[in-house]
């Protein structure tokens, strides 16, 4: 790997409750891995992370804690956070002999002040020079090609792991946000708990996000999808196999659907008229991996009489964003959450 030039020593994460998108200035995403980590107990030794930490999960023997650290958006286990993003970041800047990096990262836009500490501290810790922080909407509309600095109003709506965020956008502010811990993770819990209601069957967390990635729908598909899944017969505790329709998982996560869509609901209530009505001539934006369920964008059109468009690369509009922000750094600080240096 030929050695960077010192101004390219810049880095946008996008950490997600599921997964963590990794950017250095001028070379794109160069990591996308699981938001997981597996430690020692004893001696807080890293033995995996990413995609080998989460087939751990819920897999280990008492002395080896594999876990997702972060939930809801923000950081849950600050050891084990600390311990990921220092693995993440020594790996990366060994890699493309990084010093000391400047990094950017998303959160969520309802972070608290003690949450942006944390991610700050984390950050830090792991060995950067500067941290910044970035709304995650105000990231994805600036990774999905939205103008934020033009006085016209636009609307994202980000579905992640942790959280959904909807923010209307103008003049390079969020004017109105709105953020729930409703998104992925919830609507894998739904899923689980169907099966278990409706099938008698214990799934875990990898089955339920496999069948909603593969038959979820916020609405009636034209053709009715199935598919096979396996658990554990809540009865006599032997592996049993079940087919599992859309129809059934539309009704597993009608409840936090609803929820997603009543807050889109709730941002254009409150949003001015004057943006409301640039709105309705752009469309509402949406990005993350929630914008994938198949039907949401025709429910949502449904519920508020305004167009709705999937972002092209849903998944990476966060830390495209976090890239783009860093490459005019200077002329974007003003959008940033904090200023934070080590001097």
């Amino acid at each position: 790997m030929s050695f960077l030039s010192f101004k390219s020593k810049d880095i946008g994460i996008d950490l997600g409750t599921a997964n963590i998108l990794v950017t250095i200035k001028g070379k794109g995403i160069i990591l996308r891995e699981p938001s997981a980590i597996s430690i020692d107990v004893k001696t807080e030794r890293v033995l995996a992370t990413g995609f080998e930490a989460k087939e751990m999960v819920g897999r280990t023997p008492k002395e080896i804690k594999a876990i997702k650290p972060l939930k809801d958006g923000v950081i849950a286990d600050f050891t084990a956070t600390k311990l990921m993003l220092k693995n993440l970041l020594e790996r990366l800047c060994k890699r493309y002999n990084a010093i000391r990096p400047r990094v950017l990262v998303g959160v969520p836009s309802g972070i608290t002040e003690v949450e942006e500490r944390a991610v700050e501290e984390s950050i830090m810790r792991a060995g950067a020079r500067e941290v910044y922080l970035i709304e995650e909407p105000m990231a994805a509309a600036i990774g999905a090609g939205i103008e934020i600095e033009e006085p016209s109003g636009n609307i994202v709506v980000d579905i992640g792991g942790g959280t959904t965020e909807v923010a209307v956008i103008s003049l390079g502010g969020i004017v109105i946000s709105n953020s729930i811990r409703v998104a992925g993770d919830e609507l894998d819990e739904d899923i689980i708990n169907y099966v278990k209601r409706e099938l008698n069957l214990a799934i875990g967390v990898t089955t339920a996000e496999q069948i909603k990635k593969e038959i979820g729908c916020a609405m009636p598909l034209m053709t009715q999808m199935s598919m096979e899944i396996k658990g554990r017969d809540l009865n006599d505790g032997l592996p049993r196999t079940e087919i599992i329709t859309s129809d059934q998982i539309e009704n597993a996560m009608k409840e936090s659907i609803d929820k997603i869509v009543e807050a889109v609901k709730v941002t254009l209530e409150k949003t001015p008229p004057e943006l409301a009505s640039d709105i309705m001539e752009k469309g509402i934006v949406l990005v993350g991996g929630g914008a994938l369920i198949r039907n949401l964008d025709k429910l949502i059109s449904a519920e508020t009489g305004m167009p709705v468009y999937i972002a092209e690369d849903p998944l990476d509009c966060v830390v495209k964003g976090t890239e783009k922000t860093l490459q005019d750094l200077e002329k974007l600080k003003t959008i940033l959450l904090n200023s934070r240096k080590r001097r």
